[in-house]
């Protein structure tokens, strides 16, 4: 299929199987064993976590597609003409679909950013078919640290951050902070940020979330042990970890792990590690907030929520919030 004349080079800032390497080698060397749950996202880790989305006990993406499709167009309003539309872990760029449905040329260009750079351009080629108007300008990097945003093609009025789904919970508050300064600081004086942000709810009805009965958030965390095969020369035999998911009161948040079923030995990139039956690995945390909770996280990073979406249950929220056109 030849590439559609709307879509820029890409900008490839990717990590490197060095820093893979590095971040995870530190990781299990910690008394509790953890990996950076950025890297879940390899090109099958991305498609797996596509399919996620789809399963019925996954409520944040068709509960956040209901609130867009019945709000898109004030949130049109709320970004304005002529802006810049930068998507954080943009993947199948699913809910992007909605927003460009509406906005249409109104936007100055859209930045999809994305770890795995094949599932990016796949994900970008699809929307530019739908949309030859739209500017695409593919970024493969961790969108979690520092990278470059390429010039835009078109005069931008602003800039404004997406973040959709229920990724800003994977952050502990510390870590979404700097994240969302970060944020702040690429949109600028007058920035603009649309984030989807999971809520407190039934207990139950979070941990399910993320232990479906198909076994396929299962399949997406041992994936990351089988890039690590892959990538980093280890030694992890599957069938010998299971998916383990704990709600934390005290941290407010839903817990991912790879718990061992057995005493073994595993070698990751020539280093040898220990692991006692029932011992984990923790892979992911999915923190759940109070609109209070979000608003005042936001308010220690630059930014000020100006309007909030949720369903009818209030499981899940859309915020829209902004920089000050004077921001330092």
């Amino acid at each position: 299929m030849p590439t559609s004349t709307s879509i820029h080079p890409v900008l490839d800032q990717a990590p490197t199987t060095e820093s893979f390497r590095k971040a995870t080698l530190r990781g299990l060397r910690k008394n509790q064993k953890r990996v950076p749950s950025k890297f879940l996202y390899d090109e099958r880790g991305s498609k797996l976590f596509d399919a996620i989305c789809e399963l019925d006990e996954y409520y944040p993406t068709r509960t956040e597609i209901g609130i867009m499709r019945e709000n898109v167009s004030a949130m049109a309003e709320a970004i304005g003409p002529a802006a810049r539309l930068v998507e954080y872990g943009s993947g199948s760029s699913l809910k992007t679909r909605i927003l460009l449905e509406r906005m249409g040329e109104d936007l100055a260009t859209y930045v999809p950013v994305d770890i795995s750079k094949r599932h990016l351009l796949e994900s970008a080629e699809a929307l530019a078919e739908d949309h030859p108007a739209v500017p695409i300008q593919p970024v493969c990097a961790d969108y979690t640290a520092s990278f470059e945003l390429p010039e835009s093609p078109r005069p931008a009025r602003r800039t404004v951050g997406y973040y959709p789904g229920s990724t800003i919970g994977n952050f502990p508050r510390a870590q979404a902070r700097a994240f969302l300064s970060q944020i702040a600081d690429t949109t600028g004086p007058d920035g603009g940020l649309l984030i989807g942000v999971d809520l407190k709810k039934d207990v139950d009805v979070m941990t399910t979330a993320y232990d479906d009965a198909e076994g396929v958030t299962a399949a997406f965390s041992k994936n990351l042990l089988r890039r690590m095969n892959q990538e980093l020369n280890a030694t992890f035999d599957l069938d010998a970890f299971e998916h383990q998911v704990r709600w934390n009161e005290a941290r407010g948040c839903v817990e991912s792990h790879l718990r061992s079923t057995i005493a073994q030995s595993v070698t990751v990139a020539g280093e040898s590690f220990a692991f006692e039956e029932g011992e984990t690995i923790h892979t992911e945390d999915s923190h759940k907030y109070t609109l209070e909770g979000f608003a005042s996280l936001a308010a220690e990073t630059g930014f000020e929520v100006e309007s909030v979406w949720t369903d009818d249950r209030s499981y899940f929220s859309v915020q829209y919030c902004t920089t000050s056109p004077d921001l330092a």
